[in-house]
């Protein structure tokens, strides 16, 4: 595969800028947003918004015209905006910033990308930075992966509404394991790997950054099984999902497929 693109931004002057503001983050890190907020504002024309509903993402990101969408909050902001511009074919339409603020395990993925953890530092990338082409993991039914899954076969807690655009997911419960452990079918790229008669199976998934390609971790209770794809299809009576940390589910089927180099991130240059 050929080696990363990596570009810079148009360097006649930082495009204009809408700021999608995590309500959580502000809330759990208010003094990271303000930094964070006075820097993009100090080097671009920046516009800030802060949707509380897919909704006003949706009608906040249709209207952008000519802005940059950038992202102040976690991983969990990211997914939503990324699966908003996928809804509308406009993944790859935009070069995405982000500013990652909240609780280190809730911004593990998108610093895993390259993004810098300190708010001035990711601030100045997304005025001053390159942009890096990324592959991304979809499902059927619209979600992404920026990063990892993890799937097993207990049922997760349902997450509750939308307490703010990025809902949190506090609300769900912890995985328990139901009577009569469900078991699962799994397929990559159409080859069955484990099928429900078989015992209870652990997966976990990878996106390595720019190889089109899935890295499967497959445990049954004897050697771990490790090999690429570029799809894979899991069905069950109910299992739950981790994508990037955060609980999925229960659901009873699904397919997550890789897209080489469906998005762009901006990232410090050089």
């Amino acid at each position: 595969m050929s080696a990363p693109e990596s570009r810079p931004v148009d360097q006649a002057g930082p495009d204009p800028l809408l700021v999608l503001l995590d309500p959580a983050a502000r809330q759990s890190d208010g003094e990271s947003v303000r930094i964070a907020r006075d820097v993009l504002c100090g080097g671009a024309d920046v516009k800030v918004v802060l949707p509380e509903s897919p909704s006003e993402l949706d009608r906040a990101l249709a209207r952008r015209g000519r802005r940059r969408p950038v992202v102040i909050g976690s991983d969990l902001a990211v997914q939503r905006a990324l699966q908003a511009l996928h809804r509308h074919r406009e993944l790859g339409a935009d070069v995405l910033g982000v500013v990652p603020v909240g609780h280190p395990r809730s911004v593990a993925a998108i610093r895993a990308l390259g993004v810098p953890p300190e708010p001035v530092a990711a601030a100045r990338a997304v005025i001053r930075g390159s942009s890096r082409k990324l592959d991304l993991l979809i499902d059927d039914g619209g979600g992404v992966v920026l990063g990892g899954l993890r799937i097993h076969p207990y049922r997760q807690g349902r997450t509750g509404g939308w307490r703010s655009l990025w809902a949190k997911l506090a609300a769900a419960e912890q995985a328990t394991a139901p009577a009569g452990h469900p078991r699962l079918r799994i397929e990559a790229d159409g080859c069955l790997l484990a099928d429900v008669h078989q015992p209870p199976c652990r997966l976990d998934i990878t996106v390595p950054a720019d190889e089109g390609v899935l890295e499967l971790l497959l445990r049954t209770g004897g050697e771990p099984r490790r090999l690429r794809a570029g799809s894979l299809t899991v069905s069950g009576r109910g299992f739950g999902c981790e994508a990037d940390g955060h609980p999925i589910g229960p659901v009873g089927a699904r397919t997550w497929t890789v897209h080489a180099g469906a998005w762009e991130l901006l990232l410090p240059a050089g």
